[in-house]
């Protein structure tokens, strides 16, 4: 594919194409907050463990009360959950099922639909090489589902 342009940070009018944004997703009928929560949640089957990553209990005027946890809060937890045995062959897929979902809200449809044919990198400063691309070095997975997932709405209405 010859790209127009290149979109190589997740931020201001790209922040759509974030993980951390805040927009629900569903997975196994429970919502999650965002795309990261819910990623993190996939890695193990055991729903109590699940739970955790998006639920923190703290101490609120003497009394325990659970609170949301950020997206990267819950992507430190989810780095220490005993993993599933298929993660590594079905990680790719939940990942691009959590985006085809999040990118059918009509506010962000539009906007992934508005880069056209521009490439999308997941650029970073914190390493990560599977996902996005730090320093010109990187796979770019989730750039590479973002770009899938804009072919299919663009050939939704054909």
């Amino acid at each position: 594919m010859v790209f127009t342009m290149k979109i190589d940070k997740f931020e201001d009018g790209y922040a759509a194409f974030s993980n951390f944004l805040l927009h629900p997703v569903i997975l196994d009928g429970v919502v999650y907050p965002s795309n990261e929560h819910a990623y993190h949640a996939a890695k193990t089957l055991d729903k109590a463990l699940r739970r955790t990553v998006v639920f923190q209990t703290k101490i609120v005027n003497g009394e325990k009360v659970e609170v949301v946890t950020t997206p990267g809060q819950c992507k430190r937890i989810g780095r220490k959950l005993p993993l599933r045995p298929d993660w590594e062959q079905v990680k790719l897929q939940v990942m691009e099922d959590l985006v085809r979902q999040k990118f059918q809200d009509p506010d962000l449809k539009e906007i992934l639909l508005d880069t056209g044919k521009d490439e999308l990198i997941e650029g970073n400063w914190w390493g990560d090489t599977f996902w996005g691309v730090c320093n010109g070095v990187g796979e770019n997975h989730l750039g590479k589902i973002l770009m899938k997932v804009r072919e299919e709405l663009q050939n939704e209405g054909k």
